[in-house]
């Protein structure tokens, strides 16, 4: 159980997975007024980076939950670094379906609504950990520009235009699944830059250090493609951010 080797290899550099940059997830942190203690429950935790920085910043605890080995040696060693260790913990595991066995005060998942089969069923997977009246994280993409054509549905990673939302439409969903919006945090496009531009500069250089893997030729399309793909279509259409909810 884990990811393909080219996710990792996309992202070896990366710190948070998302087209969010440490200040952004910064001005997250700050914005929920988290105190000291406040337990966290992170489903798709990547490499840990929202609980280990936020536990060293506000003094949270918590435990992330990722399918990727490489994520999770990467959370437990940048816990170590930050020296917050005994405040998070890491288990590699299927997110999909993974209830607390306590009530938490704060659930997330961040850019992984995957693991609930898109927005509507991971709101429902992280209220099931959630204590009453505690806080929920979502990020989740949107339409900064609705697509006018397939071409540009399937280039932006969606098999159809229903896929994504506006951002209006994305917030009214929240509430029709019975929580408030209280906070936002949005990806922009010097965020998304960054994202997108460095994992064109990991393939290249894992390309030069093993032209004979098997995994060359597809790197090869894919650096060949990503960038022209990105400055035509994503970044021009697609939005991203954090929402941060509270039961009604």
């Amino acid at each position: 159980m884990d990811l393909p080797r080219i996710f990792t290899l996309r992202e070896s550099s990366h710190r948070i997975h998302n087209p969010f940059t440490p200040e952004k997830l910064a001005t997250l942190g700050r914005a929920l007024h988290l105190t000291p203690g406040t337990r966290a429950l992170d489903l798709a935790s990547g490499s840990g980076e929202m609980l280990c920085t936020w536990a060293r910043d506000h003094g949270i605890t918590g435990t992330g939950i990722d399918i990727s080995t490489v994520g999770i040696a990467k959370a437990r060693a940048r816990a170590a670094e930050l020296g917050v260790a005994d405040q998070v913990d890491f288990v590699h595991g299927d997110a999909s379906g993974h209830v607390a066995d306590a009530p938490v005060d704060l659930a997330a998942c961040i850019g992984a609504t995957w693991i609930g089969g898109g927005a509507a069923g991971t709101v429902e997977l992280l209220g099931r950990s959630l204590r009453a009246g505690g806080l929920m994280l979502i990020g989740e993409p949107y339409w900064r520009r609705e697509p006018q054509d397939q071409e540009t549905v399937e280039a932006c990673h969606a098999r159809d235009k229903a896929d994504f939302l506006p951002l209006p439409d994305l917030i009214e969903q929240f509430g029709t699944l019975g929580y408030d919006v209280v906070e936002m945090v949005l990806a922009d496009q010097d965020s998304w830059d960054r994202y997108r531009a460095a994992q064109w500069l990991n393939l290249r250089r894992w390309l030069d250090r093993n032209p004979d893997d098997e995994l060359a030729a597809e790197v090869r399309a894919e650096l060949t493609t990503a960038p022209g793909r990105y400055a035509r279509y994503e970044r021009e259409h697609l939005g991203w951010g954090v929402f941060a909810l509270m039961a009604r």
